[in-house]
């Protein structure tokens, strides 16, 4: 009977939502593709650049880096990328600040994708849509005022009004500047009545790193150049100054103030609108509010407490900025068909996976969180939270969660290839990973952790950077997992200490390992790890496979120092690969291995590094080894007194964190 109660109000607020929505939809612009209207390359020889050189292969680093910001950063954002030159690489984008995030994605897509076809080998270009505009350079100072370009329309204002409306644009224009000069974002819209059959709008907009001064210099310019046409805009490195006798931009995203309008006319729509939108918009938080508040009468028997004695709560505002990713229970119990071992696709340290299929036909993950792990609960909310707020191509996409009673669940999108390690480490399945897909793979998973570290919006250690937490889509993308570890950085901070220390025994720092220090230093040391694995086909903590030596990082050194590198390499490897690639590759591991967290690169750097072979790399020193003259109760012994009662063990068959708990 509660299930039907419930199915009944489910359908009812549907309704009504769809009947908001219908009546709502007239209010709305809707999407279009990226309009492109100009572009400005350098004219002089010297500014060019040769093909597959450093700065190639760093402006296509600069351009994914914008792409993959492009629905970040409220439409702004800039970056800049050293270079072995006196000037380093500079380059942003701008996105109109009434267009939605994914108008802004594909504007700035196709801006970067462009750019490089209409100026081929400039080392200074920018390309301007109705949409966004994008720049970048190599010069000392991004100029905010040149290049310029000034686009009209072919239509002129009556002849008879002409006078009229020469004196009627500067004041307007002027208006529209003044607005966007003082606005927080830099970007005003304007509307005013010019007759009584005939009103302009107009837009004006600067990039928001712009000081007020700048900004203002910048669109007088802008108006400087307009000559009286019915319609025209002024587009510059900085900002643009645009006005029609139409509505050219979105007027459910901003506030307009009109001008020199009819009071009476005003009223009218001010009146349609409140009599419209306002009984329907009541009438749904007044039924939404009551259906909540029966269905939480209905719940109060699900009490998010702690079950375990000494364990956390789940509690629904510790998930508030994920809550509208909520999946149904049965729902996610019917994709699974019932949690059935036919559906199960891996197993963890927190519970098992389970490949689902929507009703739609879309293919789902599940993991499912053991009802009886003292972690699960921590780790839910954490990867539920973080996980959230993450996207990039090199990562795993959340896609929701389910939080009903102790049932604890991540969805996520289904990776068909399931996991790095699988092929790997696997001698009937290693011939598949060739050496182009598995640089293709060390180069994907550099580019994840950087977003992780420099391009997310939160700086995010992740902490459990194995083989097993890189899973492999169809054309064998990577995409790291597995974020329950992770830990956010503030800005300020480069080092965090903790007594917990949780992570997998051989991919684990050896700062971190012993004492409980962790930065993003501690990612660097697992991506080399992790290289060396890819590059050799073997596991770090694989013992008696290595001749004379404890483990992968000793291995490796000891053939580096005998100036014999290529000895590391997978024997299905040899003869069908690039001896540079992989010689560079073995380089950077040992770089990313080093003891001291401040010998090892940045993600930014390793970035480069995989991009150019112009990029100098440093002697690498004798990397740490784990497994020599060092036991379980060692490791133990390494954690200081003072900081906690859990410790990591580092045998773990199934390469999963086990955490021993000790009384106080």
């Amino acid at each position: 009977m509660r299930k039907r109660i419930l199915k009944f109000f489910r359908t009812k607020i549907q309704m009504i939502l769809l009947a908001s929505f219908l009546v709502l939809l007239s209010f709305t612009t809707f999407e279009a593709a990226p309009v492109y209207n100009f572009h400005h390359c350098t004219d002089y020889q010297t500014t060019y650049y040769k093909p597959n050189s450093t700065f190639q292969n760093t402006l296509n680093t600069l351009l994914s880096s914008l792409i993959s910001n492009a629905t970040l950063h409220n439409g702004f954002y800039s970056i800049h990328i050293p270079l072995q030159t006196p000037n380093d690489l500079k380059g942003l984008f701008l996105c109109r600040a009434d267009v939605t995030p994914s108008l802004c994605q594909n504007c700035v897509t196709a801006a970067a994708n462009n750019i490089t076809k209409l100026c081929n080998n400039q080392t200074e270009s920018i390309i301007w849509y109705d949409e966004c505009l994008l720049r970048y350079s190599n010069d000392t100072v991004l100029n905010h005022i040149v290049p310029s370009t000034y686009l009209e329309s072919q239509e002129s204002v009556p002849h008879s009004e002409r006078t009229q409306f020469n004196d009627f644009l500067p004041s307007f224009l002027k208006g529209v500047v003044q607005e966007a000069v003082y606005s927080p974002q830099k970007f005003a819209v304007k509307e005013a009545n010019f007759t009584d059959s005939m009103k302009f709008y107009s837009l004006a907009q600067c990039t928001p790193d712009l000081s007020t001064f700048d900004c203002n210099t910048c669109l007088q310019g802008a108006i400087s150049t307009i000559n009286g046409k019915r319609g025209a805009r002024s587009l510059l490195p900085s900002c643009n100054l645009r006005y029609d006798s139409y509505q050219f931009y979105n007027v459910s995203s901003v506030s307009t103030q009109p001008q020199l309008s009819s009071p009476s006319s005003g009223k009218r729509k001010v009146s349609i609108v409140i009599a419209v939108v306002v009984p329907i918009v009541v009438a749904v938080v007044l039924f939404i509010i009551g259906c909540l508040f029966l269905l939480k009468r209905e719940k109060n028997k699900y009490k998010y407490n702690s079950f375990i004695q000494g364990s956390s709560s789940i509690r629904r505002e510790d998930l508030s900025d994920v809550d509208c990713l909520q999946f149904d229970f049965a729902a996610v119990e019917a994709a699974t068909n019932c949690f059935s071992n036919k559906n199960k696709i891996g197993e963890g340290g927190f519970g098992v996976v389970y490949k689902g299929i929507l009703p739609n036909g879309h293919e789902i993950a599940v993991k499912r969180l053991s009802a009886t792990s003292l972690q699960g609960v921590i780790e839910f909310r954490n990867e539920a939270s973080l996980v959230a707020k993450l996207q990039h191509r090199n990562l795993v996409r959340l896609l929701g969660f389910c939080l009903e009673g102790r049932e604890k669940m991540l969805v996520y999108e289904y990776i068909p290839n399931k996991s790095l390690d699988r092929y790997l480490f696997d001698p009937a399945m290693q011939r598949e990973l060739d050496w182009s897909r598995r640089y293709k793979i060390i180069v994907g998973i550099a580019r994840g952790i950087l977003y992780l570290h420099e391009d997310s919006q939160l700086r995010i250690i992740h902490r459990d950077l194995k083989a097993s937490n890189v899973l492999l889509d169809e054309n064998m993308n990577p995409k790291i997992s597995d974020f329950g570890m992770a830990k956010i950085f503030q800005a300020d901070q480069t080092q965090v200490n903790t007594g917990r220390i949780v992570g997998t025994y051989g991919y684990m720092s050896p700062e971190y390992a012993m004492r409980g220090q962790f930065s993003v230093k501690s990612d660097v040391f697992s991506f080399g790890v992790l290289v060396l694995e890819i590059v050799s086909g073997k596991k770090n903590t694989d013992l008696n496979q290595w001749n004379n030596a404890d483990d992968l990082l000793s291995y490796a050194w000891k053939k580096w120092s005998e100036q014999t590198p290529l000895e590391l390499l997978d024997p299905t490897l040899r003869g069908s690969c690039s001896r540079n690639e992989v010689i560079r590759c073995i380089h950077m591991g040992l770089l990313c291995v080093q003891e001291n967290p401040n010998d090892r690169p940045s993600m930014e750097t390793i970035a480069l590094m995989l991009n150019s072979y112009s990029v100098t790399l440093s002697l690498p020193r004798q990397p740490p080894s784990f497994l020599r003259g060092r036991t379980p109760d060692r490791i133990t012994q390494g954690l200081n007194s003072d900081q906690s009662s859990t410790c990591s063990i580092p045998w773990s068959v199934n390469e999963v964190s086990i955490t021993e708990v000790y009384p106080r």
